[in-house]
């Protein structure tokens, strides 16, 4: 009985001789049919059309004699080695690595790669890694059936982003192809390919990356999270004060009763400063930020170029604007009463966060979330602002905090 498999990676490039000396001594190979039909396979071995992994990880194990698995670019890069791994299957794993797929796809676009994000996109996980496009500079999705380049460029309608599209890498059908996101959907496009994805935002320098795939250092010295509305730039001729739900004391409790993160979509209805919108977009999460006040947008999209993360604003009034934005998974709204909140509601995000400054408003908000299908908390916040030179207070703030979580994933 076989215990133990060779996987090899590649890339169109020759086989090493480690490579060589495995697959020449298969009894059983398995892979893709551009795979099973190199020259180095033996004749009289078993083939596996590599179609389930788990599938053909009991078949190897079952199998007497020598077994190799053949996998496009670096195996253990989302690749089988993690399945073949498995405890189930009882199989010890050897890889022969070789270049992975985005590695080449970045080598043929002539461009680093320690400041991107990589995506894996399957028709399941699509939404997600367009999310992770719109709020990040430089994304490599490594795509499937039903979740290509066009997909992705239809899910992105409204935000521009430029496509290095890579098709069947290492192969003699090779293609890259560089297209604006709005043009991409026009075409059709062959599997398997990496689609590079850039725009959004600014571009990690050599002198700051040394964490891959993130931007660890601080834009102009900012650092922590529910900083002063002064942290965000210039308030403007029209702002002297800090409008009601603004304080950094209730922005903190909204970010983290939302809880953003890589991969999601906030909406931030009433966007105001645009400091939450802003802070938002720094924990990875994607963002559209929405305010019928062309000032309050110019705001907005002030935060997001001070702090140099992406997001995108959106003029126009809720409830009616909500219609035509992409499905969210969290929502701070800021204002528009009863109306926004049953509105968001019928979009189903998974949070919701919203502020009163009475009880009753607190009640109707609350009613309006309940009967929508949310479990709803309710707090009242109260914040001091002291002046430490004399120690007296400076500013007070009062206000009712309502989270909301849909009722199918409360606790």
């Amino acid at each position: 009985m076989s215990d133990r498999v060779t996987v090899i990676g590649w890339d169109g490039s020759p086989l090493t001789a480690a490579a060589t000396a495995a697959l020449s001594a298969a009894t059983l190979v398995a892979g893709a049919a551009h795979h099973l039909a190199l020259p180095e396979v033996p004749h009289g071995a078993e083939r596996i059309r590599l179609g389930s992994v788990d599938l053909a990880a009991r078949r190897i194990a079952g199998h007497r004699g020598s077994a190799v698995v053949l996998a496009d670019g670096d195996p253990g890069f989302f690749g089988v080695v993690r399945t073949l791994r498995a405890p189930e299957h009882g199989l010890e794993v050897e890889v022969v690595p070789a270049v992975s797929s985005v590695a080449t796809a970045f080598a043929r676009a002539g461009m680093p790669w320690d400041d991107a994000q990589i995506v894996v996109a399957h028709p399941r996980t699509l939404r997600r890694a367009v999310n992770v496009c719109r709020a990040h500079h430089k994304v490599a999705v490594l795509t499937s059936p039903g979740a290509g380049p066009a997909e992705l460029a239809l899910l992105l309608e409204g935000v521009h982003r430029t496509f290095v599209i890579c098709e069947e890498l290492g192969t003699a059908r090779e293609r890259v192809t560089v297209l604006t996101s709005d043009k991409t959907a026009d075409h059709a496009w062959r599997d398997p390919n990496v689609v590079i994805v850039i725009g959004g935002g600014p571009e990690t320098t050599a002198t700051s990356a040394w964490l891959a795939g993130r931007r660890p250092d601080s834009p102009q010295g900012v650092r922590g999270w529910a900083l002063p509305p002064t942290s965000y730039g210039p308030p403007g001729p029209a702002v002297t004060e800090p409008a009601e739900g603004e304080s950094p004391a209730l922005r903190a409790a909204q970010l983290a009763r939302l809880g953003p993160r890589t991969g999601d979509l906030l909406w931030d209805i009433g966007s105001g400063s645009g400091a939450l919108a802003a802070e938002a977009a720094r924990f990875g999460a994607a963002v559209l930020a929405v305010d019928s006040d062309p000032a309050a947008c110019a705001r907005t999209a002030a935060a997001a170029r001070t702090l140099q993360v992406p997001l995108q604003v959106v003029q126009g009034r809720a409830p009616h604007v909500l219609e035509r934005l992409p499905e969210p998974d969290v929502v701070r709204i800021g204002g528009g009463g009863v109306p926004v909140v049953t509105a968001v509601a019928a979009r189903r995000p998974e949070r919701v966060v919203t502020h009163a400054a009475n009880r009753d408003e607190a009640e109707a908000l609350g009613a309006a979330l309940g009967g929508n299908g949310y479990a709803v908390e309710c707090v009242l916040l109260q914040s001091v602002a002291l002046d430490t030179s004399a120690w007296t207070e400076r500013e007070r703030s009062v206000v009712f905090l309502l989270s909301a979580v849909r009722s199918d994933l409360a606790p």
